[in-house]
């Protein structure tokens, strides 16, 4: 089984830096991995669609980039999709839209062997992650404690439970979910409110104190500087779809621009 390369980098204490996908395209993986730019792709399955075999076909096209792989799943079937995307091969699962510390401690249990000390609902699967053998075995085991389990606070009712969330053992990393929060609040597209930032910046520091990684998504390079202030050392880097967008149109009208002139 291949060794968690995420994992690696938490457990070196360094710095991590990934870029949000839409697309299971193997080929924007690829391009992801030529860049040399990141350590991570993140898979927003809570948002496009795909298949199993994709899930697949992404987590080959990784490996042999040296990316590590996230997935970010729908709370509705979690369990389910977060158990067969480890078994695709991904090595970190993200898992949204959790309202409660029970809610915290179910996703957990999802990617956590079934043992007595694991305490987990992950049993033994021939899956792509466990063959050419048929798993169950001890290094089988230690690769499901492997998994990078990260965790969405954006829902109000989530920030009300916060220090009883933090304290859960288990959770490697917290992402804060501004448009989530805000919609939660009844006050959807508030985002950058001051109300919005300032529990934002009160979620970071908690899991400063707490121990726990919080990571931070931004849109540009610029967006980090803030954060790192905050001590944050953990961010994902834009998305594929919007990047495609922005570039096509600033690139397009502009040429329209320009016909237009010689015309």
């Amino acid at each position: 089984m291949r060794p968690n390369s995420i994992r690696a980098l938490f457990n070196a204490g360094g710095p991590t830096l990934g870029t949000h996908l839409f697309l299971t395209s193997p080929t924007v993986v690829e391009i992801v991995g030529h860049t040399h730019a990141f350590d991570y792709v993140e898979f927003l399955a809570e948002y496009a669609p795909y298949d199993l075999d994709a899930l697949e076909s992404f987590c080959r096209t990784a490996e042999l980039h040296s990316l590590g792989t996230m997935i970010k799943v729908d709370w509705e079937g979690h369990r389910f999709v977060s158990q067969r995307s480890v078994g695709a091969g991904f090595e970190s699962v993200l898992f949204t839209d959790p309202r409660s510390p029970d809610d915290v401690r179910d996703c957990i249990r999802s990617l956590r062997p079934d043992t007595p000390e694991g305490k987990g609902f992950f049993g033994v699967a021939p899956r792509r992650h466990a063959l050419p053998l048929y798993g169950g075995t001890a290094t089988y085991v230690q690769a499901l404690n492997d998994v990078v389990i990260a965790v969405m606070i954006e829902k109000a009712s989530a920030v009300d439970q916060l220090d009883e969330i933090l304290a859960i053992p288990g959770i490697d990393m917290i992402q804060w979910g501004p448009a989530d929060y805000a919609m939660s609040l009844g006050r959807p597209g508030e985002t950058g409110s001051k109300e919005v930032k300032d529990v934002e910046k009160r979620v970071i520091e908690a899991c400063r104190a707490a121990g726990i990684r919080a990571r931070a998504e931004i849109n540009s390079a610029e967006d980090a500087k803030y954060y790192c202030d905050l001590g944050i050392r953990d961010f994902c880097l834009g998305y594929d779809l919007f990047a495609l967008y922005f570039t096509l149109k600033d690139g397009g009208e502009k040429l329209r621009t320009i016909l237009a002139e010689e015309t």
